[in-house]
């Protein structure tokens, strides 16, 4: 099974088929949910440090956070959706287990 791997800032890279929702961490219920899931040791935060601009809810129940917005996010989805040659031209993709 092919995963289809997108870039989400400092080297990391997320399995998009995982993530369920792509959301601005600013909103108060976001903001609660961010917490809770921090009190119980399910975020993952892939800021580097730098300020979280956008959170994604995963289906594992994580959260994770980056630094990057989700504009940028959805754009690189969205590129490597509508041209599949560029994701050959990487290399096929790559294999989870």
């Amino acid at each position: 099974m092919a995963a289809d791997l997108v870039h989400v800032g400092f080297g990391n890279f997320l399995a998009m088929d995982r993530v369920l929702a792509i959301v601005s961490p600013h909103s108060a219920p976001m903001r609660r949910l961010v917490l809770e899931a921090k009190k119980n040791g399910h975020v993952i935060d892939l800021t580097s440090g730098r300020k979280t601009k956008t959170a994604l809810v995963m289906d594992t129940g994580y959260i994770v956070l980056t630094a990057i917005g989700s504009d940028t996010i959805v754009g690189r989805v969205s590129a490597r959706a509508a041209n599949p040659e560029a994701k050959k031209a990487e290399g096929e993709g790559l294999e989870l287990v």
